[in-house]
């Protein structure tokens, strides 16, 4: 697993979904698998790269098949809801407007039949996804 987010995943769902993740690998992007939860608090994670390499760039179509790609290994398991981070954002280098973007596209394509959450801990890139949302009629003013 690499930086970011995967890092954080690491650190608090322990060593065993590294292990479980690493079976997989390499993965392309547009690909997903699922691992057990470790010592997270839900039923398992889904791992979709948006990124070719860990520590590499990511771009807004990498972030479009990975949440298509995470959004259908979801469906598969029979999982009502799914928690994404801002994908491609952070280590990837893409922006927190570009990242959530290329995911509303990829959610808005495949239905509503999900619970799907997109989680940002820090206040000011909240923020401003309010701001694009707003401005791009994703959400009301």
């Amino acid at each position: 697993m690499g930086g970011g987010v995967a890092a954080a995943i690491k650190r608090r769902g322990g060593d065993e979904i590294e292990i479980e993740a690493r079976r997989h690998a390499p993965l392309d992007i547009g690909r997903a698998v699922v691992t057990s939860a470790g010592r997270l608090k839900c039923r398992a994670v889904i791992h979709a790269p948006a990124v070719e390499k860990p520590g590499g760039r990511s771009t807004p179509e990498y972030v479009y098949k990975a949440t298509l790609a995470a959004l259908r290994v979801a469906r598969e398991h029979g999982f009502k809801s799914i928690a994404f981070p801002l994908m491609g954002a952070g280590v990837g280098g893409l922006t927190p407007e570009e990242s959530v973007n290329a995911m509303l596209k990829a959610i808005t394509e495949t239905g509503r039949d999900l619970d799907i959450y997109i989680y940002v801990t820090r206040q000011d890139i909240l923020e401003r996804i309010r701001v694009y949302l707003k401005q791009n009629n994703w959400m009301e003013a």
